[in-house]
Parts: structure tokens; sequence; C-alpha cells
């Protein structure tokens, strides 16, 4: 089995994990926030953690809470991603769901876009992103020259991507609030292909018109699906999923029964270094390139 995680990162940090909770630096700011990957018992003290973070979240339900913030730091402001090829701006944000705009992992499919986006040959690369969130992985294609569409079912994530895009220096991203499956076969009708595609599904969701998602009972339709309006000729695929009852075994399973171009499989745990020295896993990974 194979891991991966992000690289030479310089905005942001994991610094240490566990009992539940993970500290990460975002820029200037250090925030302490629940992880319920983090198993074991802390490396730093209790003492570190506090002298370290600058907000704080609290739990108050199942799903929310509120943000402890001592100091009155911005509840808004920005951090960057450098790639050799690409430079891109996030506006982050403290929600009152723990997150904050940005999931940090995700920069180890950033660069593996980048690189394969530029290694199409003949035309402009057209690349597909599906439950895009903020829009991480439609930036680094558009950086690296890419036409992309990006879809997501709910209007206020688009909307931070879209403002993230702005931010970034970035032009033209073909915005699309819909079930991200609806979507798909839509493009199969249309004979639509795409050079690059990244699915990051989560176990449960609704879509923009209640439709019901979960990844156990859908994810090998859609797979199918996917597989249809891939480029024949040059194409990457990246399957993310992060659910606690899926294997690495299990995920690479689905990518090579729906796409027998996947050959050269990479498949694995993704996963971000603490600077305590402890590793944090935050997803399963499967992705692959043909023809490029």
């Amino acid at each position: 089995m194979q891991t991966f995680s992000p690289e030479n990162w310089k905005d942001y940090e994991l610094l240490d994990c566990g009992d539940f909770e993970k500290l990460e630096r975002f820029g200037k700011l250090v925030l302490r926030r629940p992880e319920p990957q983090a198993l074991w018992n802390k490396i730093y003290p209790e003492s570190k953690w506090r002298q370290l973070a600058d907000i704080t979240f609290k739990q108050r339900g199942s799903h929310n809470g509120e943000w402890i913030n001592p100091k009155n730091n911005p509840s808004k402001w920005q951090i960057e991603y450098k790639h050799k090829q690409a430079k891109i701006l996030f506006n982050l944000s403290l929600t009152s769901f723990k997150h904050v705009g940005i999931f940090p992992e995700q920069a180890a499919n950033w660069d593996y876009i980048i690189e394969n986006i530029k290694k199409v040959k003949g035309e402009q690369p057209r690349f597909l992103n599906l439950f895009a969130y903020t829009g991480g992985a439609s930036l680094a294609a558009k950086a690296a020259g890419a036409d992309v569409t990006h879809v997501d079912s709910v209007k206020q994530v688009v909307s931070w991507s879209r403002q993230n895009m702005e931010s970034s220096g970035l032009t033209d991203i073909r915005w699309v609030v819909e079930d991200a499956l609806k979507f798909v076969k839509r493009e199969v009708k249309r004979g639509k292909t795409y050079h690059g595609i990244i699915l990051d599904p989560p176990a449960y969701g609704i879509g923009a018109n209640g439709e019901r998602w979960q990844l156990e009972q859908q994810i090998n339709e859609m797979l199918g699906d996917v597989e249809q309006i891939l480029d024949k000729k040059q194409h990457f695929l990246i399957l993310n999923v992060y659910s606690l009852g899926l294997s690495a075994l299990l995920v690479e399973g689905l990518v090579k029964t729906n796409f027998p171009q996947s050959k050269e499989l990479e498949n694995g745990e993704l996963y971000l270094q603490a600077q305590s020295g402890i590793k944090l896993p935050l997803g399963i990974l499967a992705r692959y390139s043909h023809g490029l």
C-alpha cells in the first residue's frame, strides 16, 4: 500500500494531533479543532497546545459548535498554495461546522492535477471536479491551463469557490450547482469527455434538489458513468474517499473493475505529517493516468 502527503507547503502545517483533536497552522493563525481519526494520545503536552492555539473550536452538538477566539483574531483570512507552475489563494473562514474552507491533505492531489494537465497534448485540457467543495482541485487545474467544470450541490460553497478563483487571479471556471451523479449521466448523453476527473464524494449527502447520496450504494454506478466521459486517448482519474467503512483494497477494486486502463494504479492512504512526528490518516486515494 502506498501513502500520499502534501510536501513543501509553507502556509499550512499540522503541528500535532491526538485525543480526537488536531492543532494546525493556517498562515499566521493556529487552530485547535476536533479530529475523529486522532485516536491516540497527543505528542505535545496540553500546556504547549494551549500556548500555541490562537483559536479553539468547542463542540456544542453532534454537528456544530463555536470558535473560542480570546485574542479577537480575524475570522476571515487568506493563505497561499504554491506549486512551481501555479499559485492559488484560498479565502478561509471560521464556520459553525469546524471547517475553514479547505482540506489541506488534498494538496497532494493538486500537485498531481497540475503535472498531468501539463502533459495533455494537442488540445486544451478539459477537467471535471465532482463533489468539488471550495475548489482547490478546480483552481489547480485552471492555473495549469485547463478548461474547468466545477460541480457541487451546495450553492454557498460554489460561491466560496468563485471567491477563491477571483482572489487567485483566475477566470472562466464553469460553475454547476447540481447533484453530481445526475450531472455525470447527462454528460454521458451529451457525449462530453474530459482529460482529467477528480471525485471526492462524502459518505452521505443531499443533492441540490434533495437527491440522496450514499457512497457505498452509489459509488460503483457513478464510476461506471465516469469511465464513459473520460477521453479515450489521454486522461487521468483521481478517486478520494473519506469513510471509516472503506479500505484501500476496496477502492482499488472499484477503480480496477470500472477502468480497465488503470494499469499503473496508485492506491493507498492520504495523510498529513505532523511536526510532532505522528502521521494523521485522512482518506483513501486511488489515481492513475493513461496516455500521458
